[in-house]
């Protein structure tokens, strides 16, 4: 008799998910609350796969032997909550995918930077001329690629959200760059839930595994403590030369593996500040972990494009540097943005705010920032916190405004910096779009 499989979300891990049942036998049922976008609403028509969308049938769904949740649906959600009572068995799109797949799976996770690294790491094995994948919380879905093609390793950026429903994934090489509060409103504001969440990265991990891991966060370092960690551990530090794995000391990158020493020189690289300095050493670890050589790992550091919205440079107008950070989303990425320039930064900020502690921020603000420019209608804390420290502060809902108001502030050598501490939802579709918006205005400013 067919099992049956239900996927709840009908987006690119979603879709993905229903390829790979239907691929692997299972009686494929697919539910989305929302509307389905056209070109996966057609990959589904295409492949015979059953589907409803705007609302969920709760007979349907809860007659599952299994499903695999979109990792945007909370646990509260009444549909999870009534799946739970039953004991249906729940999980995430990467478990799914590992279970049909002998691939040699390289997990990244953290608050920050993940994405960076993922992207930096899978160019190195590219590099190396590797059958690698690019998958998780980027790219195509990983269930669909184990479905239609046959890699021999795969790079997995991986969000708390993925890791909250796993059950066997077991990632030969886990990565963790850091771990500071965030999405806290999915975790009952409970902090401990989020580090627990990251940490599941390493529960199935063995002896035969490695773990690399940024040993100057204290979190990090105290679940460390408290846990029995199998994998081999590689650490990274900026502060502590002597027992790291991987540091950076006279702005030089060094990488010790058993016996196998990399260095180089971080100012070649196209990646700045000290936060892409423990991406990059991270993916140098993953990169000596598989056996690429050092002429491979060079190259592949001194070629590599950075996703957009990530401390990219827009424009130099009259001697002012416009960069889009638009993907910062929480206050611990505004940090690292902050430390990355010495010049005199006019921040534009704001968005939704989740939970947001600003102290992290408020020693670099009253060094570095010469003007706050508040883009949100949900100005109020931002502006209650900031407002004695900075010299100028402005409020508005409207980026073209913001970015002209960053003009009339900004004298030559200064960085405009769009870094907003909050997620896009207010004002934009996604980080993506308050990015892209950001990028036009400046433009604008020139024409």
């Amino acid at each position: 008799m067919q099992k049956k499989l239900v996927v709840l979300g009908g987006g690119e891990s979603g879709i993905g998910a229903a390829i790979l049942g239907k691929s692997k036998g299972f009686d494929v049922f697919l539910s989305d609350r929302n509307p389905i976008k056209d070109k996966y609403r057609e990959v589904l028509l295409r492949e015979n796969i059953k589907f409803e969308e705007g609302f969920h049938t709760d007979a349907f769904i809860l007659d599952a032997d299994e499903v695999v949740k979109s990792p945007g649906i909370p646990d509260t959600s009444a549909i999870i909550v009534a799946l739970t009572a039953q004991n249906i068995s729940i999980i995430s799109e990467i478990e799914f995918a590992s279970r049909y797949t002998s691939a040699k799976l390289i997990a990244i996770t953290g608050s920050n930077g993940k994405t960076t690294t993922s992207l930096l790491t899978y160019h190195l094995l590219k590099e190396a001329n590797l059958h690698v994948g690019l998958a998780g919380n980027i790219g195509e879905s990983f269930a669909w690629q184990v479905a239609e093609k046959d890699f021999d390793y795969y790079v997995l950026e991986i969000s708390s959200f993925q890791l909250d429903n796993i059950i066997d994934f077991h990632p030969h090489i886990s990565v963790i760059l850091n771990i500071t509060p965030d999405h806290l409103d999915r975790y009952g504001y409970n902090f401990q839930n989020y580090v627990d969440s990251k940490f599941n990265i390493i529960k199935n991990q063995t002896a035969d595994d490695d773990f690399i891991y940024f040993s100057d966060s204290e979190v990090i370092i105290s679940e460390l403590l408290k846990r029995n960690v199998l994998p081999k551990k590689w650490s990274i530090s900026l502060k502590d030369i002597e027992s790291g794995s991987g540091y950076l000391t006279d702005q030089k990158l060094v990488s010790q593996r058993e016996d196998d020493r990399y260095e180089q020189d971080f100012s070649e690289l196209p990646i700045k500040g000290p936060h892409n300095a423990v991406n990059a050493l991270a993916s140098i670890l993953v990169a000596q972990a598989v056996g690429l050589s050092h002429d491979v790992i060079k190259r592949g550091l001194l070629t590599f494009a950075n996703a957009p919205h990530r401390l990219e440079q827009v424009a130099v107008l009259n001697g002012v540097t416009y960069i889009n950070d638009s993907k910062a989303t929480n206050v611990d990425s505004v940090f690292y943005a902050l430390g990355s320039f010495e010049q005199p930064i006019v921040l534009i900020a704001g968005g939704v705010d989740k939970g947001n502690d600003y102290s992290q921020i408020e020693e670099l603000v009253r060094k570095k920032v010469r003007a706050l420019i508040i883009l949100t209608p949900d100005f109020q804390k931002l502006q209650e916190y900031f407002g004695e420290i900075v010299p100028q502060l402005y409020v508005t809902q409207d980026v073209q405004d913001a970015v002209n108001q960053a003009q009339k502030w900004s004298v030559p050598g200064d960085v405009v910096l769009l870094s907003p501490a909050c997620a896009s939802f207010d004002l934009f579709k996604n980080y993506e779009d308050r990015g892209e918006r950001f990028k036009q205005a400046v433009k604008n400013l020139n024409s």
